[in-house]
């Protein structure tokens, strides 16, 4: 792909972060790409929409992101705003969602450079809800203690409809989670699955999460792996007061919808980990596929059960004593029934 503008994300208190931006601002000021720093934290100066800081850093076309997971979903929230790819770089612990390292970030510029980066596009997930969403005053300096400054919560669209209640101007990437704010009061919610009553939960939180956030929280809670290769909605109820507390995996056109019950306390709703709003008894929210994907670059062919194997380390159980190799591909064509899947590299490669 071409790249014209860079935007960077850094995780300022790393300095392998810092360290590898620092060699990209070089990288790009040898072949004259201009390239800003995006999503900078500071007290005095709220943080911005995706939309403003896109626009704030001249609309970037590549988007690089210096940290762990919670930092790409930084740059990926601004990235999706803008149509831009975003390249992930790991100086975290899991780095589900990170391509490259710092030490080989510049190698991989110079791949994307050239023209030998492919794009793989991830389904995300948008909202309406009954009402805009609203920070209660002091909410902020409870719940985001210690890190960074809160997003503002998201504004409301234009294209309103009577009765179908306020579509917000929001992407999550991860996930979309309602949790009670009160230890001494469960969330009690109702959640409907295509307009029709799933199950009415006594619950810590509810999840809605994508393919892509299957790895996330959904996953601490129970739920399932889901290749982020397809599109569905993932819903896992948290700590469930009921015997009914398994995660349903919804279709990509079904909307997942929450409404707060009156017995309920006030809830707190987080968009990729960052909290957004509160909802009061009586609000609702929709999460449902959004029109846009999210565009990651990619180095080589994609191998996201190679990261989850590595990531938890499920070649270390002992069935693996008898060392399995990493991946079964015959070195023979692939026959014509076959040729539609996803395989494995030939093993020269």
């Amino acid at each position: 792909m071409a790249v014209n503008r860079l935007g960077l994300v850094v995780h300022q208190a790393r300095p392998v972060a810092v360290a590898a931006a620092g060699a990209v601002r070089a990288w790009c000021a040898d072949r004259g790409i201009p390239c800003t720093e995006i999503d900078v934290w500071r007290s005095d100066i709220p943080r911005r929409s995706g939309q403003e800081e896109a626009a704030a850093a001249g609309h970037p076309d590549l988007i690089v992101t210096f940290g762990g997971d919670g930092t790409f979903l930084r740059g990926a929230r601004i990235a999706a705003k803008n149509g831009a790819a975003v390249l992930g770089v790991n100086v975290g612990r899991l780095g589900f969602l990170t391509e490259t390292t710092a030490d080989e970030v510049l190698d991989a510029l110079e791949e994307v450079y050239q023209g030998r980066a492919t794009v793989e596009e991830r389904m995300m997930l948008t909202l309406r809800a009954s009402r805009p969403l609203e920070m209660p005053i002091g909410m902020e300096a409870l719940l985001c203690y210690a890190r960074g400054p809160a997003l503002p919560p998201p504004k409301a669209r234009s294209d309103q409809e009577v009765g179908w209640g306020v579509a917000l101007d929001v992407i999550a990437v991860n996930d979309v989670v309602f949790e009670k704010l009160a230890r001494d009061r469960q969330a009690s919610l109702g959640v409907y699955i295509t307009g029709q009553l799933l199950a009415a939960y006594s619950a810590d939180a509810v999840i809605v999460a994508t393919p892509t956030g299957s790895t996330a929280y959904s996953f601490a809670a129970g739920g399932p792996v889901v290749s982020p290769y397809t599109d569905a909605v993932v819903f896992t109820p948290v700590a469930a007061h009921m015997a009914f507390d398994r995660t349903v995996v919804a279709s990509a056109d079904e909307a997942i919808a929450v409404r707060v019950l009156p017995q309920s306390g006030q809830v707190a709703v987080s968009i990729d980990g960052q909290l957004r709003g509160v909802l009061n008894p009586g609000d609702w929210v929709a999460a449902y596929k959004a029109p846009a994907r999210l565009r990651l670059l990619r180095l080589g062919q994609t191998d996201f059960y190679r990261r989850l194997r590595d990531r938890f380390r499920l070649a270390d159980a002992p069935a693996s004593a008898d060392q399995a190799p990493p991946f079964i591909r015959p070195a023979a064509p692939v026959p014509a029934d076959l040729a539609h899947l996803r395989l494995p590299p030939p093993p020269d490669t």
